[in-house]
Order: C-alpha cells, then structure tokens, then sequence
C-alpha cells in the first residue's frame, strides 16, 4: 500500500471518528419563558447556555417560548429542562411531574434576591389611589398565565373583595410586561399589573420615567422593587420527569456554582443560584384564583 492511499485512509478513518464523535454530542435544551419576546430572552439567557456548555460538556440551548407554548413542550417532552414564573412551574409539577432543582437569586443595587412581587401602577394624575378605586374602570394584566403580571395582583384583588372578572370595565391581556407599563402610560387602559423590577429596567433603558406612575397599596418594606404585592419565590429551574438524574444533579450543581462576577450572571442581571425554594406559597394563590391545573 502506497503512502498517499495510507495517507488517504488515515484521513478519512479521522473524519469518520471525528464526525461520530460530534454526533454523539448530547444536546440539552433548556425552555425559557420569554416574557419580554424572544430577542431579550436570548440575549439575558445566551450567556448561560455558555456557561453550562463549558461546566457539563455538552451543548446547551435555550429555546425562547410563549406563554402559551410551555405546556404543549413539557408535554410532549420537547425540552429537558423549564425555566419559567414560579406559577407555571408548580403547574408542571402537579400535571407533569417536573421538579424544581434550583432558584435563581435576582439582582437589584447590590442586594441579593430570592423573591419577588407584583405591582399595580396608574398614571401619577390618575383619580386611582386605592384597589376598590379600580372597579368600574379598565385593567390590564400581562396575561392570565402570568405570575408576577397576573396572579398576584389577581389574588390581592380577590383578598379584598374585589373580583377583576366582574367588577372591573375590562380585564384584559397586554402580552408583554412593556405593553402593559406603556398602555398604562398612554391612557389605553386606566390601571394595570407587572411583575416587580419591570418599571425600574424599563426606566434604566430609556422607555419611562418611575415618577410619571403612581403605585397602588404599595408595600413598604426593604424589597428594592416597587411592589403591591406579597412576595413569592423567584423562578427555579424546572427539571422535566424524562431527564436523567444525573444530568440533573450535574445542572444543578453547575447553576450553584456560578458566580456573581461571571458573564452569565451579568447577562441575566442575577447573582447566581440556590437551592430550590419551597413554592408552597404559590400553590396557595393559584388555589385562591383558582388558575389553570388548581381550577378545581
């Protein structure tokens, strides 16, 4: 056998290994919820698909998804993992067998973050100055499946006799957490509920000003974000049923270990990660407005 025949096989014996070896490759998928469009979740979750890709070895992607898509994709095990509201969650949990394995530790000027509320918002010359002055008027959430722009304020509705199906003009959906700030702030709508810490980076990016709102029953406590609500926990990392226990440990541990300083962390403006949090607290509200798979 000549050396360029030799040369030849060596060659392609090469690519073959090389080319099984790629394909062996596992891919892991990681569903986000992208609350405010597809483009900010990539860019605020891109980072982190980094950086697990380098701590597990194998390829990590995050699949941006609508409110609407999460279910069909848990079901059809089309992800291995979720990380969305902490009301969707504890929805797969109990229809799915998803399982938390961490949560994620928000970060607002300096501080540390485990929880996070809602916050019901009108324009600062709005005759609106308390939750039973919303009654007969228009409201927006950012949609019924949204936790910190639905549920919460919902509930906080229905604590104090107020019932937004009935006794609201209208109850309607926004789609997206900005959506529902600007139609606030354009007299579309004369109240309406986001997640906490939506007001503050919309402020920080040029698109409002905090003093042109006012807050409705504003909670007053050390929570840096504005808020009318109680606090839940934040969002975890779902694990699915079919993902492997190991690769479930492995992502856990990963997340654990990140670091505050890391371009994953910055990116997604978090600290890091802990453990998973008890999501009891949001069982309870979905009960209490009796949402999705606690209607009954």
């Amino acid at each position: 056998m000549n050396k360029g025949r030799k040369a030849v096989i060596v060659l392609t014996t090469l690519f073959f290994t090389l080319s099984l070896a790629f394909s062996a490759q596992a891919i892991i998928k990681i569903g986000v919820l992208a609350k405010r469009g597809a483009p900010k979740a990539m860019k605020k979750w891109g980072a982190t698909a980094n950086y697990l890709s380098e701590k597990l070895g194998d390829k990590v992607v995050i699949i941006p998804l609508k409110f609407t898509a999460i279910e069909p994709m848990v079901k059809n095990s089309k992800i291995d993992f979720l990380l969305a509201n902490s009301a969707f969650y504890v929805g797969m949990e109990k229809e799915y067998q998803a399982k938390a394995i961490a949560t994620l530790i928000n970060s607002r000027q300096g501080k540390s973050l485990k929880t996070f509320g809602g916050v019901i918002l009108t324009t600062k010359d709005s005759p609106i100055n308390s939750l039973k002055d919303i009654k007969g008027k228009k409201f927006m959430l950012v949609k019924f499946s949204s936790f910190g722009g639905g549920h919460m304020a919902w509930r906080l509705f229905l604590d104090n006799g107020i019932n937004p199906k009935t006794d609201f003009a209208s109850f309607i959906e926004g789609k997206k957490h900005d959506n529902v700030v600007l139609a606030v702030k354009n007299g579309v709508v004369d109240a309406g509920t986001v997640r906490s810490d939506t007001l503050e980076r919309m402020e920080a990016e040029g698109k409002i000003k905090l003093s042109d709102f006012k807050i409705i029953h504003q909670e007053k406590d050390n929570f840096p974000f504005v808020h009318s609500t109680r606090l839940y926990p934040e969002w975890p990392m779902a694990a699915l049923k079919g993902t492997s226990p190991a690769l479930v440990t492995k992502m856990a541990a990963a997340l654990k270990s990140m670091s505050s300083n890391s371009p994953a962390a910055k990116a997604a403006k978090i600290i890091g990660w802990a453990d998973a949090a008890d999501y009891t607290p949001v069982r309870e509200c979905l009960k209490t407005i009796k949402y999705g798979a606690f209607a009954n």
